[in-house]
C-alpha cells in the first residue's frame, strides 16, 4: 500500500490560495506610503503625509499579549494575525521612516526574498546551491573590486550575517592569518591589543569577548572635533600597549560611524598599521557604499590598504535585511583562516588553485542564506549607475535639511562645522524651543520625538553624545536614506519639530 502525505497533495494550491490572499494586503500596506496614494492627507503646508504611519505603533511591549493573541487554528485567524502584523508594525516604505541607518525595501527586493524563500536552500556547500554559489563568489569579487583596486584579481568577499557578524569575522581572520598557531592553540601567553576609536560600534569590543582577548585588551583612541579617530592618539596607545606587554592584532577604523558619521582617516591608519604590522580592518557598515559615488567617495581614501572591510548594502543601498560583507585583498584568506578540511561535508576543489565554490568553509559557521542574491538582483536591476544616483540623493536632501535648520537659532548642530556637513546621511542636533531654558536638552528631545511618532508623522531617533562631557544631554540624530525623500520632507519635518515644542511648555 503507498503511503501518501495530505501535505504534498496540493502544495501548488495551497501556495496560490495564501498567494492570492496575502497579494492585496501587501500592496495596500506598501500603497499607504505612497505619496501618491488616496491614504495620503496634505497637511497645511501643502505637504503630503500617511497620518496613520506609526500611530498604531506607538503601544508599550505588555500590550503585544493582547495584539497577538492565541495561535491561529484556521485561515480566517491566520490572515486576522497577519492584518495585525501589518496594522501594527512599522512601515518603513514611509518617508516618515527617518530613524535608523537602513531605509525601506523595494520591489526588487521582495522579488528577491520570494525567489530565495521558495528555493530554501543552503549556500553552505556547491553541491545544494550551485548557481547562488557561483552568484556571491561573483558579486563578492566584483563589489571587493570597487574599494580594493590595487588587487582587483584575487579580492573577494562573503556575506555573513549583519555587519557585527562580518567585524567578528575580520578580528578571527586577522588572529588566524598573523598568528596561525592560534588556530590549534587559542590565544596562549599572547595578550592581543585591539585598536579602535572611542565613536566604534559596540561589535568591536564583542568580537574580542568572543575571541577570548577580553573587553579590556580593546584601547578605545581619541576622536578629532569631527568625530574621527585621532591618528597621534592611535599611535601613543600603540606604542604604550607594546611597552606593557601586549602584541597588537588589529586596528578598527570606521566609515561612518553609528552617532555622527564620521570616516576616519584611513591614509594616516594604514601608515600606522603597515609599521607596526596589524591588521587593518575597515567597518564601512554604514558609510562604505559611498563607493558608488564619484562625489562622495573621496571620504574613503586609503581604504584600499585595508586588509578587510565590512559594508552592508541592506543599509545604504536599499537591498532587503540582512546583507552584509566581508571584502578582503585575497579571496583565498577565507579559506586560508577558517577552513578545518572536514571532507564529510567540503569535498574539496580539483585543484588547489581552483576557485573555492563550497562557501561555508570559508566561514566559522555552516548554514548559510544566500543574502548574495539580494544584492546581485539589485545591481542587475538599478546598475551601478542607479546606486549612485541613490546615494548622491540622500546625501542631497541631507545636506538641505543641514542649511535650513543652521538658518534657525531654535536648532544646534552637534558638530558645529556646517560646511563639511552632512559626513554621511544623519544629521545630529539640539532643538530648543524659545521658552525653553533647560541646559539638559534629555527632556525636550525626548517628547519631541515621541510626539512625532503618536502623530503618526515621523519616526525619528535621538542619542546621547557618547563621548562628550559638556552635559548638554541627548540630540536629535535623523537618517536620510530613502529615495523618495524630498524637500517637501524637509520642510514639513521641521515645521513638524517647531510645532510640537511649542507643546512642551504647556505639560
Amino acid at each position: 500500500m503507498a503511503i501518501t502525505s495530505d501535505l504534498e497533495t496540493s502544495r501548488v494550491e495551497e501556495l496560490d490560495h495564501l498567494l492570492t490572499v496575502l497579494k492585496p494586503k501587501l500592496l495596500s500596506y506598501i500603497e499607504k506610503a505612497d505619496r501618491d496614494s488616496k491614504n495620503y492627507e496634505v497637511n497645511s503646508l501643502g505637504h503630503y503625509y500617511e497620518p496613520q504611519f506609526l500611530k498604531k505603533q506607538f503601544f508599550h511591549p505588555p500590550q503585544a499579549t493582547s495584539i497577538v493573541g492565541n495561535d491561529p487554528q484556521d485561515d480566517d485567524k491566520l490572515f486576522e494575525v497577519i492584518d495585525k502584523v501589518l496594522e501594527y508594525s512599522v512601515n518603513t516604505w514611509n518617508p516618515g521612516f527617518l530613524d535608523k541607518l537602513y531605509a525601506s525595501n523595494n520591489p526588487i527586493g521582495v522579488v528577491s526574498d520570494i525567489i530565495l524563500s521558495m528555493l530554501n536552500t543552503n549556500s553552505h556547500v556547491y553541491t545544494v546551491s550551485p548557481v547562488l554559489s557561483i552568484i556571491e563568489n561573483h558579486i563578492g569579487r566584483k563589489y571587493a573590486s570597487l574599494f580594493f583596486t590595487n588587487h582587483r584579481k584575487t579580492c573577494g568577499g562573503l556575506t555573513f550575517s549583519g555587519g557585527s557578524w562580518s567585524n567578528i569575522t575580520s578580528l578571527q581572520m586577522a588572529r588566524s592569518l598573523r598568528f596561525p598557531d592560534t588556530k590549534e592553540n587559542g590565544n596562549g601567553s599572547y595578550k592581543f591589543a585591539v585598536y579602535s576609536s572611542k565613536h566604534c560600534h559596540y561589535s568591536v569590543e564583542k568580537a574580542a569577548i568572543l575571541l577570548g582577548l577580553g573587553s579590556s585588551n580593546v584601547f578605545k583612541v581619541n576622536i578629532l572635533a569631527d568625530g574621527s579617530m585621532d591618528a597621534n592618539d592611535l599611535e601613543k596607545k600603540i606604542d604604550q600597549s607594546i611597552k606593557d606587554g601586549y602584541t597588537p592584532l588589529y586596528i578598527n577604523a570606521t566609515a561612518g560611524t553609528t552617532v555622527f558619521g564620521s570616516y576616519d582617516p584611513f591614509e594616516k591608519i594604514a601608515d600606522i598599521a603597515q609599521k607596526y604590522k596589524i591588521h587593518f580592518h575597515v567597518d564601512g557598515s554604514w558609510g562604505g557604499n559611498v563607493i558608488f559615488s564619484a562625489t562622495h567617495k573621496k571620504k574613503l581614501a586609503g581604504v584600499e590598504r585595508a586588509d578587510s572591510i565590512t559594508v552592508n548594502p541592506h543599509k545604504m543601498l536599499g537591498v532587503p535585511n540582512t546583507c552584509s560583507f566581508l571584502l578582503v585583498p585575497h579571496v583565498s584568506h577565507f579559506q586560508e583562516s577558517m577552513s578545518l578540511k572536514a571532507p564529510y561535508l567540503f569535498h574539496g576543489r580539483e585543484e588547489e588553485e581552483d576557485e573555492n565554490y563550497d562557501l561555508a568553509d570559508g566561514t566559522m559557521g555552516c548554514g548559510r542564506r544566500a543574502d548574495s542574491f539580494k544584492f546581485y538582483m539589485a545591481w542587475l536591476y538599478f546598475g551601478f549607475e542607479g546606486f549612485a544616483s541613490r546615494v548622491d540623493h540622500a546625501f542631497a536632501i541631507a545636506r538641505d535639511f543641514v542649511e535650513k535648520i543652521s538658518r534657525d537659532k531654535r536648532f544646534e548642530l552637534v558638530i558645529g562645522d556646517t560646511e563639511n556637513l552632512p559626513q554621511c546621511l544623519q544629521v545630529c542636533f539640539y532643538y530648543r524651543p524659545s521658552s525653553y531654558t533647560h541646559e539638559d536638552n534629555t527632556d525636550i528631545t525626548r517628547y519631541i520625538s515621541r510626539e512625532l511618532h503618536k502623530q503618526g508623522k515621523y519616526l525619528v531617533d535621538f542619542s546621547p553624545n557618547p563621548t562628550s562631557s559638556d552635559n548638554k544631554g541627548e540630540f536629535f540624530r535623523v537618517v536620510f536614506n530613502s529615495p523618495i525623500l524630498s524637500d517637501e520632507v524637509v520642510d514639513d519635518l521641521i515645521t513638524s519639530i517647531v510645532e510640537s515644542g511649542e507643546t512642551y511648555k504647556h505639560i
